[in-house]
């Protein structure tokens, strides 16, 4: 139930309560009343329908003889003409208390509306905002109320996420450079190094670990920078076939799965997405990669894409209460030393599927290894074929 609706039947709920209280009220005054002390009422005969209204007291204190009546005349009682007037006046008020009720009810939701109509605002404004979208304001005008105060705070809370958010771009721009410029020296340093003619084996052997250790550093410092962009949600949109990319990323790990002895099984349909490729390419590109890293020598890595892009790895055997866990940063199953992978590989998908209005959802293989699975929205617009 709504909050409008709500209110509603609130204010028709107290006016019922209030209406009842009158009507009681004035039937009760109305049982008090003595309308002729020791007499009686006549009305004409011919007028049936009009009885109480306009009758004629013909006697208040002393009888009165039928013969000196007309023909037509209608006698009443004192306590008949009172408990007809309660009577009318009961049902009466019923009836006006209904149309008022349903009037009530009406005016109500009217008044609901206008009152609630600030938070509806606040509520479009909400929903409106993105990542790269913090420009917007309420700016609501009125007196300065509860609403107002309302409004005001979320314009100023709004105004610090832009504060927050385009500190977190110069920052992410500026790690950019200041973390790949060292490691791109120490590469060709040691790439220098190593192509010496005296270089010794030792030597080779210490640069070899040292390029590998640059490596996995350059790699991390990339998921983390990808990390903190998709969290920022999409700066712009274009029309992506995730079938092709899901092809490309294939191809660019076909080396890691050879060298790992693990073969790729692809089933696809074309699927067009609206997004950023870049990104979508680093989504489905991490999940192959991790599916390859965490498999087990001659195993197999499942590529279906229909409704949903699903990757299925075969390999050790995932507990279900670990599973959560793994879309954490730098959470693996195994332990850190001796692994391929950074540990952001799942948490890297989770948010790039957040930002294409997405979700990732993984969960064990019965037989070993993960299932991973994607859903991202489909456009409607098919490849011609």
């Amino acid at each position: 139930m709504t909050l409008r609706t709500r209110l509603t039947a609130w204010y028709a709920g107290v006016f019922l309560i209030a209406g009842i209280a009158l009507v009681a009220l004035n039937y009760f005054l109305l049982a008090e009343w003595a309308p002729l002390q020791g007499g009686m009422a006549a009305v004409s005969a011919t007028e049936p329908a009009m009885r109480l209204p306009g009758f004629e007291v013909l006697q208040t204190s002393e009888g009165i003889a039928a013969a000196e009546l007309p023909a037509n005349t209608l006698v009443y009682t004192a306590e008949q003409v009172k408990t007809d007037t309660m009577e009318t006046v009961l049902w009466q008020s019923v009836i006006a208390l209904l149309v008022a009720a349903v009037l009530a009810v009406w005016l109500g939701w009217v008044v609901a509306g206008r009152v609630l109509a600030p938070l509806h605002s606040i509520t479009t404004t909400a929903h409106r905002l993105e990542a790269e979208r913090l420009d917007e304001r309420i700016e609501l005008d009125g007196p300065p109320d509860e609403l107002k105060q309302l409004a005001d705070t979320f314009d100023g809370m709004l105004d610090r996420l832009a504060s927050s958010f385009d500190s977190q771009k110069r920052f992410v721009a500026n790690a950019s450079h200041e973390l790949r410029t060292p490691l791109a020296v120490q590469r060709t340093l040691i790439e220098v190094a190593l192509a010496a003619p005296d270089a010794s084996a030792e030597m080779r052997r210490l640069g070899a670990h040292l390029l590998d250790t640059n490596e996995r550093s350059e790699k991390l410092i990339d998921g983390l920078l990808v990390l903190a962009r998709s969290d920022r949600g999409l700066t712009s949109r274009e029309l992506v076939w995730l079938d092709e990319v899901v092809d490309d990323e294939v191809e660019a790990c076909a080396a890691l799965a050879s060298e790992k002895k693990v073969t790729f099984i692809v089933r696809t349909r074309t699927y067009l997405v609206e997004g950023d490729r870049v990104l979508i390419a680093q989504l489905v590109g991490n999940l192959l990669r991790n599916a390859v890293l965490y498999n087990h020598p001659g195993g197999t890595v499942l590529i279906t894409l229909d409704r949903q892009l699903t990757v299925t790895n075969t390999g050790p055997t995932v507990p279900a209460q670990a599973v959560p866990g793994l879309f954490e940063p730098f959470r693996r199953l195994q332990d850190r030393t001796g692994t391929a992978g950074s540990g952001l590989g799942l948490s890297i998908a989770r948010s790039v599927a957040k930002a294409h209005d997405g979700s990732v959802t993984a969960r064990p293989n019965g037989g070993g290894g993960l299932v991973v699975e994607v859903s991202l929205p489909e456009s409607g617009v098919r490849q011609p074929s």
